[in-house]
């Protein structure tokens, strides 16, 4: 990828509501190159998506927590795929990742609360097809 598109890609990843007026005077290219360039970033999949940042707090979702889980993979047939995309329907859940090491996944939840975690987590989450065991780690502080 050519420096002008490495350039362009950071600052929509700091602020994807940039215009492409902004983005070309930013970069110090012509308005017609960064149309371009971001067309062509998107055409070959480098930008997938445009997302916006949530204040969870503000809505009442402060608690985030990220939750380990193991999977059984002798008493179930489902792939960890098919585990990881059933855990992501669930309402609760951001993001989830297939990970190694001693758990299967790792799961990025949000609460408003310890009691309704601990319901999603043992009413939800263990309830599972395949889902074994769990471990939560509670954030402290989000650094974004």
């Amino acid at each position: 990828m050519e420096d002008k598109s490495e350039q362009i890609l950071e600052f929509l990843k700091k602020n994807s509501k940039l215009s492409l007026r902004q983005l070309a005077k930013k970069a110090g290219i012509p308005l017609t190159t960064a149309h371009n360039r971001i067309k062509k970033m998107q055409e070959e999949g480098v930008i997938k998506n445009y997302s916006v940042e949530v204040d969870y707090n503000k809505l009442g979702f402060g608690l985030c927590a990220y939750i380990m889980a193991l999977i059984k993979h002798d008493s179930t047939h489902k792939s960890q795929q098919e585990i990881a995309k059933k855990i992501l329907k669930l309402s609760f859940v951001e993001s989830i990742d297939i990970i190694t090491g001693e758990f299967d996944l790792l799961i990025k939840v949000r609460a408003k609360n310890i009691p309704q975690l601990n319901k999603l987590i043992t009413k939800e989450l263990r309830n599972i097809e395949g889902i074994d065991k769990t471990t939560t780690l509670f954030v402290l502080e989000e650094m974004n």
